[in-house]
C-alpha cells in the first residue's frame, strides 16, 4: 500500500471531520477514567457533522493562506485519509490534532509526519497536550525529542492529559 503525505485540501475536510472522530473512539476509551463511547460522542462528535465538516474547511483553508502561522498534513491511502497532523504558531509551536488510525499505525507514517511538522516549526520551541494514558503516544513523542513537564489538565473534566515540550537547542 502507498501513502502520500500532502499538504490538506479545503475537500478534505469531509474526511478530515470523521476520522478525528474515529480515531477518537479509537484510542480514548477508559472506563476507569470514565470515558466512555457515548462521552466521546458527546464531546467530540460534532467533528463530523456539516458544521464540524465546514469548520475544518474554514481551517484548511486558513492554512493553505497562512502557512507561516498554520500547519496541516494528511496521510492518504488512495482517495482515503488515514492520518492528520496540524499545528499553528504563535509564540511557541502547538502541536495537534495528530492522530493515525488504528490500522495504519506502526508503518512509520507518524515518524514522517512528525519530521515535516518539525521543519516547518523550526528553532521555535514546541508544545502538545497528550492523553496520560496514551502510553504509546507519549512514547511516539518523547522518541521526537518532547519531555513532559508535570503540567495536566483534565479536558472537560475527565480525560487527563499531560503537558509535553519539544525545546530547541
Amino acid at each position: 500500500m502507498t501513502y502520500v503525505i500532502e499538504g490538506a485540501r479545503p475537500d478534505d475536510s469531509a474526511q478530515v471531520g470523521p476520522l478525528l472522530l474515529t480515531a477518537w473512539l479509537q484510542s480514548y476509551p477508559n472506563p476507569e477514567a470514565g470515558i466512555s463511547e457515548d462521552w466521546i460522542r458527546e464531546q467530540r462528535g460534532s467533528s463530523a457533522t456539516p458544521e464540524g465538516i465546514d469548520r475544518w474547511r474554514e481551517y484548511i483553508e486558513a492554512v493553505n493562506q497562512e502557512t507561516d502561522l498554520l500547519f496541516c498534513r494528511v496521510v492518504r491511502s488512495g482517495t482515503e485519509i488515514v492520518g492528520v497532523l496540524c499545528g499553528h504558531r504563535r509564540e511557541v509551536v502547538t502541536l495537534g490534532p495528530m492522530y493515525l488510525l488504528s490500522h495504519v499505525q506502526g508503518r512509520g507514517l507518524g515518524g514522517r509526519m512528525m519530521t515535516e511538522f518539525l521543519a516547518w516549526a523550526g528553532a521555535t520551541p514546541v508544545w502538545l497536550w497528550a492523553t496520560e494514558y496514551n502510553d504509546s503516544a507519549v512514547r511516539f513523542y518523547q522518541r521526537h525529542g518532547f519531555r513532559i513537564t508535570g503540567e495536566r489538565e483534565l479536558w472537560k473534566g475527565r480525560l487527563p492529559n499531560l503537558r509535553m515540550a519539544r525545546e530547541v537547542a
